[in-house]
């Protein structure tokens, strides 16, 4: 029996409201794309905590909203996905967008490249921008 386990942490002051509903949402975003939820761990931080982790594990020296480590096994997803919470803040900014939507989509920015989605090239940056859209929709919060 292959156990679902979906967590959130932070590595600063941000807390996530509604986990129950983003848990359910990311499972359903899963599912829907054939794959199975093994364990998969989001860690909120900030900017430089991210920075460390890119520079350290990438070899990348710069700023990012989102990176995402897949320890996926065959259609299980795995990973571990960090998000920059003040990232996501300026970029909700500059994209004229709440943080909250900013936040899902970035999110599942980091489930759709555990499911095999990439986005370095412009066809692959054009499909991921349609998933996204497409999952985004998935959200629904619990009464």
């Amino acid at each position: 029996m292959n156990e679902e386990i979906i967590n959130f942490y932070s590595e600063n002051d941000f807390e996530l409201e509604k986990v129950s509903s983003f848990k359910s949402w990311v499972k359903n975003v899963i599912s829907s794309e054939g794959k199975k939820t093994g364990e998969i761990s989001f860690i909120f931080c900030d900017d430089e905590y991210l920075l460390e982790i890119n520079q350290k594990y990438l070899d990348h020296d710069t700023y990012t909203d989102i990176i995402s480590f897949d320890a996926s096994v065959g259609n299980i997803l795995n990973g571990d996905i960090f998000i920059s919470t003040e990232r996501v803040s300026e970029n909700a900014d500059s994209y004229e967008v709440e943080f909250p939507e900013e936040l899902k989509r970035v999110i599942i920015h980091g489930v759709l490249h555990l499911c095999g989605y990439k986005d370095k090239t412009p066809e692959e940056e054009k499909i991921m921008r349609e998933k996204e859209e497409e999952k985004m929709k998935m959200f629904h919060v619990e009464q």
